[in-house]
């Protein structure tokens, strides 16, 4: 594996590429949960809503690695967004995880029901607790990501996104680096529909890489920009983490930008 090339947030040093586990479950989410960290993966994204929690949580005892040398990230869901319940829902996720704090924590997605402001509070409840070193949001629009900005003394740290070549979040990714806010981009090959795109397939064989690869290389070369791109396949896991080896010109970037 090259080298992985990191963003500075808030005084973190976040992997550019992590691995996202939703829909993995059971035994073989475990798996692919080890094999990715064996291999060099120090930033793992799931969510109470995946019901992988326990599996993600055993991988991480069995690699043996130190808690420090990870950066682990999980989400409430919108039935405990209530102040008390949001801070139970992280309680249970630790535990299903076996860890004292996560790094991350994210409201899922917007709720109706609750008040983003008694969410949020929930949320620095935990960060005051140590629970939690930082929270943010995920698919949340600019109007959403302001408000939550506006509801809180701690920083948002990151909106997770859809975002790939197809959906390229322009408006979203002009307010985040005017607001020095990370985007986390989730599903950056478009569910596979990346590897049938001629445009990226041609610009790949020129850097002896995949379509795919293409895509994660400009995700990523977005200003304030990272994704975690799910596999539970060990050759994908490394084809996503090759990507530092080469670089795509300005022209390359644009033309991605102007797909469909």
């Amino acid at each position: 594996m090259d080298a992985m090339e990191y963003l500075e947030v808030h005084g973190e040093r976040i992997p550019k590429i992590g691995l996202g586990t939703w829909q993995m479950r059971g035994d073989a989410c475990r798996r692919s949960v080890l094999s990715a960290l064996e291999m060099g993966y120090r930033h793992l994204d799931t969510a109470e809503y995946y019901r992988n929690e326990r599996e993600v949580g055993r991988a991480v005892e069995e690699s043996g690695l130190e808690r420090e040398t990870l950066f682990v990230t999980s989400k409430v869901w919108s039935n405990h967004f209530e102040r008390d319940a949001v801070r139970q829902a992280c309680e249970d996720s630790l535990a299903r995880l076996n860890l004292d704090y996560l790094d991350l924590y994210l409201i899922h997605h917007p709720g109706s029901s609750v008040p983003l402001e008694e969410t949020l509070a929930g949320m620095v409840d935990l960060v005051e607790a140590g629970k939690a070193r930082h929270i943010g949001v995920s698919n949340f629009d600019v109007s959403l990501v302001e408000k939550a900005r506006s509801l809180v003394d701690v920083p948002i740290f990151t909106n997770q996104v859809k975002f790939h070549p197809f959906h390229p979040q322009r408006e979203l990714l002009e307010y985040s680096r005017a607001q020095e806010l990370m985007i986390t981009a989730y599903s950056p090959l478009a569910q596979g529909d990346v590897n049938r795109e001629g445009a990226l397939k041609r610009i790949g064989e020129r850097y002896g890489k995949s379509a795919a690869q293409v895509a994660l290389r400009w995700v990523i070369d977005h200003q304030g920009v990272i994704t975690i791109p799910k596999s539970s396949s060990v050759d994908h896991q490394r084809d996503n983490l090759d990507i530092f080896d080469f670089q795509l010109s300005e022209e390359e970037q644009e033309r991605i930008a102007s797909l469909r």
